[in-house]
């Protein structure tokens, strides 16, 4: 198994959270963004910097993932792209998604999507919050520990 981060988008505390958990459990992460960044010092975390453009990181992402592979992002193309190779997505809320929310999950962007293009005003999520950070190091922890020998 190894870890791909959307991070163009992925909040810096959960960013933290990954590089702890990926040198303490010894797992290869990769961050993959259209912008250069911040990757600290470790034999198991790298940064890949993809060429801007319309879903080139998230094209990236879902041809990099093998089956048993974690990637960590919101969005709903992408985890789909990734469920469908066998991989497991995690939200940056611990959110995991799978076959069957998935395919819910896409059902409610493109509701949204009509509703946004018709002028509606949806409004953006809410801000990540302690409890949603919470949240995620329980899920991660969760999975990482299924994949201990």
């Amino acid at each position: 198994m190894k870890i791909l981060i959307d991070a163009d988008a992925c909040p810096k505390v959960i960013k933290e959270i990954l590089f702890r958990a990926a040198d303490r459990r010894q797992i290869h992460t990769t961050l993959v963004a259209n912008q250069l960044l911040y990757c600290p010092p470790s034999p198991y975390i790298r940064a890949l910097q993809v060429p801007a453009g319309f879903d080139v990181a998230d094209n990236k992402i879902v041809e990099m993932t093998e089956s048993g592979d974690l990637v960590i992002t919101a969005d709903i193309p992408l985890a789909a792209g990734v469920i469908a190779k066998g991989g497991h997505v995690l939200n940056p809320r611990g959110e995991l998604y799978t076959r069957d929310s998935i395919k819910e999950r896409l059902a409610m962007r493109d509701f949204m999507e009509v509703l946004r293009s018709s002028g509606v005003e949806t409004g953006g999520p809410a801000a990540l919050n302690q409890k949603d950070r919470q949240a995620f190091a329980n899920q991660l922890d969760r999975l990482l520990a299924r994949r201990a020998p």
